[in-house]
């Protein structure tokens, strides 16, 4: 989609967390309204007619649209956090990102088998958080899977999108 007022506004920063990374910063994004219509009419119009039940943000950036999106979609949102976060039961996976090791969580009753799950984060680089993400939503067995991203890295050599074949994946921003 590569819409050029969000390519406008969008920071990049470099040599953060560490040297080397080219860290993409959504919030300026979300910090213009304008910007966050812009992103918000995308995603509906790329979801409204696939019956998704919940929308799974991943922390902490992805609860940002998944709460919009989910609200203009009338359905639910199922925060996947980091550990320690969520008081009822969980379930967890641990991943490897591009600068070290994490966990994310979800409440063991998050999903049913019938919902269709939309999992959404601002960012695919390197695709390790996004990819515990889809195990998570996997141990629940729903009818389908979607995912969607803000911003997909491809300049830098990084394939996260290569973990997700045979899934639909959606980006509104692919550099």
């Amino acid at each position: 989609m590569n819409n050029k007022v969000l390519l406008d506004n969008l920071r990049c920063i470099p040599d953060f967390p560490k040297k080397g990374i080219n860290f993409r910063d959504v919030t300026t994004l979300y910090k213009n309204g304008y910007c966050m219509q812009i992103m918000l009419d995308e995603l509906y119009e790329l979801y409204k007619d696939k019956g998704i039940t919940k929308i799974v943000g991943i922390e902490s950036r992805g609860f940002v649209m998944a709460a919009a999106l989910a609200g203009r979609l009338g359905c639910g949102v199922v925060l996947a956090r980091k550990p320690g976060k969520l008081p009822a039961t969980v379930i967890k996976e641990s991943f490897s990102k591009e600068y070290g090791v994490d966990t994310i969580e979800m409440h063991l009753d998050s999903i049913e088998p019938d919902d269709v799950v939309l999992i959404h984060d601002d960012l695919l680089a390197t695709g390790g958080t996004a990819k515990a993400a889809y195990k998570l939503v996997q141990h629940f067995n729903p009818k389908k899977v979607y995912m969607n991203f803000i911003i997909e890295i491809k300049d830098e050599g990084l394939h996260g999108r290569d973990l997700f074949e045979g899934i639909e994946l959606t980006t509104l921003l692919s550099i």
